[in-house]
C-alpha cells in the first residue's frame, strides 16, 4: 500500500501531459488493431453459432451404446430425435444433422 501513491502520482502526471486520444489512434493505426478486431468479432461469432447448434439448444441424452455413443432427445429412438457416432461429439453432430432432416413421405405414411 504505501508504494501505490507514488505510482498513481507518477502515472497520472505522465497522463495529464498527454494528448491520449492522439496516442490511442496512433496505437491503433501501428499496431493493425483493426485487423485484430475483426478477427476477435469472427471467433465471437464462430462461438454464437456453436451455441445455436440443436444439440447445444435442445442438450440431448448422450450414452454409449455398445462401441458408440448415442445423442437422443425424446423418450425413445422411434418418437425422438438421435444421432450416434464413434465419439460423443460425432453423436452431437449427427444430432445435429437428424434434427433438420426432413421425414420421408414413406415413413409419414406409415
Amino acid at each position: 500500500m504505501d508504494t501505490y501513491q507514488p505510482i498513481y502520482d507518477a502515472v497520472r502526471s505522465r497522463l495529464s501531459n498527454g494528448d491520449i486520444g492522439a496516442a490511442i489512434e496512433a496505437a491503433m493505426r501501428d499496431a493493425n488493431l483493426g485487423h485484430y478486431a475483426m478477427q476477435a468479432a469472427e471467433t465471437i461469432r464462430q462461438a454464437v453459432s456453436e451455441y445455436e447448434r440443436p444439440s447445444a439448444v435442445f442438450r440431448p441424452k448422450i450414452a454409449p451404446d455398445g462401441n458408440a455413443w448415442i445423442a437422443l432427445y425424446g423418450d425413445n429412438l422411434q418418437d425422438g430425435v438421435a444421432g450416434c457416432g464413434d465419439s460423443p461429439a460425432e453423436a452431437m453432430r449427427a444430432f445435429d444433422n437428424a434434427w433438420y432432416a426432413k421425414i420421408s413421405a414413406t415413413e409419414g405414411e406409415e
